[in-house]
């Protein structure tokens, strides 16, 4: 039917609207995918410049990656050059110092008047504070450095401290002050070597600053924690002064005016030391003084258990305990340094002692083949061709087939070579080491030797 038969009106504007809805929705859906294909475009334009702008933030990562390996491969073999560095420095600096402590202790005993006595005596203070010197300055370092870690375990404070009481205590009488201990029978986790260092150097700092009254060490409980307190009745310290003397060379007024005075010659590291140690140990550090009236250090360390019986080997510091004498004993020297060798053999010769020395593990083979059988084994760590004292040392010990007293005397005091020598059951002494201390432990372990 054509639409000019269609006579009614109203029917024809319907047709009409419904054609023109028809093509209104036509153009409205051309529209919208018109839209869509324009937004299709812009997405992808998006997509292109994120993509672009991810490689080239992947391609800079990449970029600074290589770069921070190759900073972290630089930082390690710097770390790698200071461990070498310190470890040469501990042993090639402090063996002629070790060397020089012997032959003043051999020229002591040569001695006929007491102005050369005394000189002899002055000099031995002078090379007794470069050894405190070098060895605190050497620990910085190492500490600094990341060198000295500690092997945190159970340490007793008992024998920790009456150690240090029996190196001290006659320090602190000879200035008519007491040195007194209160201490609880509690384990902390900790570096024993470490924990000791710090203590002594507080104990001697309250020595050296207290004129009259004394000196107490003690422990005691605060929750899971021990409080280890040095309390002096010494001069005090200002307000002012408390955080600078924990800085390296830093002399408040007290220790120049004492300085001057009494010519002590305390250098300023002794709190320095203190503060890192107790910094790496993890532990706590804290001050609190009046002028006038003393002061209290104390540090805050984790309460343990104690270790299961036969679980560590005691490190307790040996006394002699007999006046055994060295005279016609044989004494195997395991040395490679000429000055140190000869120093040794002086006094070696001055105490009675029959002695062989060997630079290195086939010499000393070679002294054991001559018929030469040691009551007693002096060994340096670092010997001639490479070789190491305890190795060789193991290797001697599994020839003669006995059991031989050892001491370990060294300038490398790393933590594998003192395990090392616990293992062999040796004693270990850092160089420089103190004739005096030496004679007193060769006397102890000859006279308990089985």
């Amino acid at each position: 039917m054509s639409i000019l038969d269609i006579a009614d009106v109203e029917r024809l504007k319907r047709i009409n609207d419904a054609l023109i809805h028809r093509v209104e929705r036509a153009m409205d859906q051309q529209r919208n995918a018109f839209s869509l294909f324009q937004t299709a475009i812009a997405l992808e334009g998006q997509v292109r410049r994120r993509t672009d702008e991810l490689t080239s933030t992947l391609r800079n990562l990449e970029r600074t990656n290589a770069e921070l390996a190759r900073q972290k491969e630089i930082s390690e073999r710097a770390d790698q050059s200071k461990t070498r560095f310190l470890a040469a420095a501990s042993h090639d600096v402090l063996q002629p110092l070790h060397a020089a402590q012997l032959t003043m202790s051999a020229l002591y005993d040569l001695q006929d008047t007491e102005r050369g006595r005394a000189m002899v005596a002055q000099v031995e203070r002078s090379l007794d504070t470069m050894n405190e010197l070098l060895h605190t300055l050497l620990d910085i370092s190492r500490l600094d450095a990341g060198v000295m870690v500690p092997n945190h375990a159970a340490v007793p404070l008992v024998p920790v401290i009456e150690s240090l009481l029996s190196d001290l205590k006659p320090i602190a009488e000879a200035k008519g002050l007491r040195l007194q201990t209160s201490i609880t029978g509690d384990h902390v986790r900790s570096d024993r070597t470490m924990l000791r260092r710090a203590l002594q150097n507080l104990i001697s700092n309250a020595i050296r600053y207290t004129d009259r009254g004394g000196v107490l060490i003690g422990t005691r409980r605060r929750g899971d924690m021990v409080a280890i307190e040095v309390v002096d009745t010494g001069c005090g310290i200002p307000l002012d002064q408390r955080e600078r003397i924990f800085d390296e060379f830093h002399r408040g007024p007290a220790a120049k005016e004492r300085a001057g005075r009494d010519g002590d010659c305390a250098l300023g590291l002794g709190l320095s030391i203190v503060r890192r140690l107790v910094t790496a140990l993890g532990h706590e550090l804290s001050l609190s003084s009046e002028v006038g009236k003393g002061s209290r250090f104390r540090i805050l360390a984790e309460r343990c258990e104690p270790p299961a019986a036969g679980e560590t080997r005691s490190q307790t510091a040996q006394r002699p305990v007999s006046d055994a004498t060295l005279a016609g004993r044989r004494v195997l020297l395991l040395e490679n340094d000429f000055e140190v060798t000869r120093a040794m053999s002086t006094l070696l010769d001055g105490w009675g002692c029959e002695h062989r020395v060997a630079a290195s593990q086939a010499e000393a083979a070679g002294v054991l083949d001559k018929g030469f059988l040691p009551d007693l084994i002096i060994a340096d760590q670092h010997l001639d061709q490479g070789d190491h004292g305890t190795q060789t040392v193991a290797t001697l010990l599994q020839r003669l087939r006995r059991r031989v007293p050892v001491i370990l005397a060294t300038a490398d005091v790393s933590e594998p070579v003192m395990a090392q020598a616990a293992q062999l059951g040796a004693e270990f002494m850092s160089k420089p080491v103190k004739p005096a201390q030496l004679r007193a432990l060769m006397a102890h372990m000859l006279a308990t030797a089985p």
